[in-house]
């Protein structure tokens, strides 16, 4: 029987006479506005795109799954990692920070890592990136980061100028920076990059226990980063190179797959470790607490509809689940309103109602209405208390996971320092101990090609007797030397 496909419709459902030719006054007459479907077709064109993220714009993703493989009970409760073997679904979005949709896949930049677990006590989100520290360390100057990576009001052109005037202004900026002028700052694939939640976070045993705890996503294809002269290579060959190669790599059954590492400090050794623990411009040493591999994720979806599942995926650094709570970082307190209050933004009050978003537990809530709601509480009480049946919340099982705080009068201030807290020792390491000679080389050529690029002469100064002298002093004259600049004095 040959194959008879259905009939189109309008979005109400009601059966259309052609896809292709406009209702008109006749053959040469012009086009009618009556055409009810013509209207209901553009209309929905022009509607048809959501804002974009104001960072992270170009992205893509993956559907999959985490599997725990080490008994993480002494550390917390979470239900999702509560057994050796219990697999949760999940979903990741990749991208870059800066660049927006259509930009090369391959340029310079951090990559997010973003992840939403699918857990049966809802959805946990992880927001993290590719890098383990951050540019900053106080939201208060979180947009004023962004809008320096962006487009200048005037010309609508990117600045290196602006950049770097935001970076040497900004001395805890130097260890990502130093990270991102590095190969580590062109990853050859999403799948050939680890991935780092970046702040710190509370987990909470069954017993009462807490502890502070970092993330590590180390991927399993093993590092790999283009160069920068393959990087530019790659732009004229496939603006879309990273999203590609992740989709085609799943649709061959080449799974890419993260082992995920903790570092666990116990609760009460924060107040006295030597860096603050919660600056995310830091990290901590492995000697001081190494790795502890408690699971694995692995990718082995492609999403059906890009729009539906990628571009509308949302994810918020306020999706806890019991056992796993915020800490002191400042990114962290600052983001917990800023991404969800995004998507609202984005894609609508019910945007945890679009299915990539939806919990696959029950969600009992108080809230209701608004536009695309398709949740309703027919019937049912809505306000709390009530005397109908309405959801109750229990304090008696569960609780928000907080820390003590020392009374004092409110005001603006810095973090309180710890002994050995200084912005530019971790990039010295860096530079010093973790770079092999030619990842050295290029960390300087690449920073000297950026500077190079329309960044005033008082700026390029700046940044290398004020941001990489401070590094490495070798770093600081060979970034001279390449500028023609005087060798800064130490």
């Amino acid at each position: 029987m040959k194959y008879q496909p259905p009939n189109t419709t309008t979005d109400a459902g009601s059966p259309l006479p052609s896809d292709e030719l406009s209702l008109t006054a006749g053959p040469a007459g012009p086009v009618l506005l009556q055409d009810v479907y013509l209207n209901e077709k553009l209309a929905h064109f022009v509607r048809e795109r959501v804002p974009d993220r104001v960072y992270h714009v170009k992205g893509g993703g993956a559907f999959g799954y985490f599997e725990v493989t080490a008994d993480v009970s002494p550390w917390t409760k979470a239900a999702f990692l509560n057994k050796v073997g219990k697999r949760t679904p999940l979903i990741v979005r990749f991208s870059a920070v800066a660049a927006e949709e259509g930009y090369p896949d391959t340029d310079r930049d951090v990559r997010g890592f973003a992840i939403k677990f699918y857990t049966e006590e809802g959805n946990y989100d992880i927001v993290g990136n590719n890098t383990p520290v951050f540019f900053i360390r106080d939201p208060m100057k979180f947009p004023d980061f962004i809008h320096s990576q962006e487009r200048l009001p005037d010309s609508g052109l990117r600045s290196n100028n602006m950049q770097w005037d935001f970076w040497t202004l900004s001395p805890e900026s130097a260890h990502q920076v130093t990270i991102l002028m590095s190969d580590r700052g062109t990853p050859r694939t999403w799948r050939h990059m680890d991935g780092f939640a970046s702040s710190t976070y509370l987990w909470e045993n069954a017993g009462g226990e807490k502890f502070w705890v970092k993330y590590h996503f180390k991927t399993e294809q093993g590092i790999s980063n283009f160069t920068d002269a393959e990087s530019r290579a790659m732009r004229a060959q496939d603006l879309d190179y990273h999203r590609r190669d992740l989709f085609e790599a799943i649709t061959r059954g080449e799974y890419p797959a993260w082992r995920l590492d903790m570092q666990i400090m116990p609760f009460e050794e924060a107040a006295d470790y030597r860096f603050n623990p919660f600056d995310i411009t830091k990290v901590w040493p492995h000697r001081d607490y190494p790795m502890i591999p408690i699971g694995r994720m692995v990718l082995d979806r492609n999403p059906a509809n890009f729009f539906a599942e990628i571009t509308q995926v949302g994810f918020e650094v306020a999706n806890f689940v019991p056992g796993i709570g915020p800490s002191p970082d400042r990114m962290v307190l600052g983001r917990l309103h800023a991404y969800g209050d995004s998507s609202r933004y984005r894609t609508g009050t019910n945007y945890n109602q679009l299915p990539v978003n939806r919990p696959i537990n029950e969600v009992h809530s108080y809230n209701k209405d608004g536009p695309m709601c398709y949740r309703h509480n027919d019937g049912q009480p809505v306000y709390a208390p009530n005397s109908y049946g309405g959801p109750r919340a229990d304090p008696e099982r569960y609780h928000d996971l907080t820390w003590p705080v020392e009374a004092g009068e409110i005001m603006r201030t810095a973090y309180v320092k710890h002994r050995e807290d200084d912005d530019f020792v971790q990039p010295g390491m860096l530079y010093r101990q973790v770079m092999t000679p030619t990842d050295r080389d290029h960390l300087v050529e690449n920073v000297v090609w950026h500077l190079s690029q329309g960044v005033e002469r008082f700026i390029q100064e700046r940044a290398v007797k004020e941001y990489w002298n401070k590094v490495d002093g070798e770093l600081g004259m060979r970034i001279a030397q390449g500028l023609g600049l005087a060798s800064p004095v130490r």
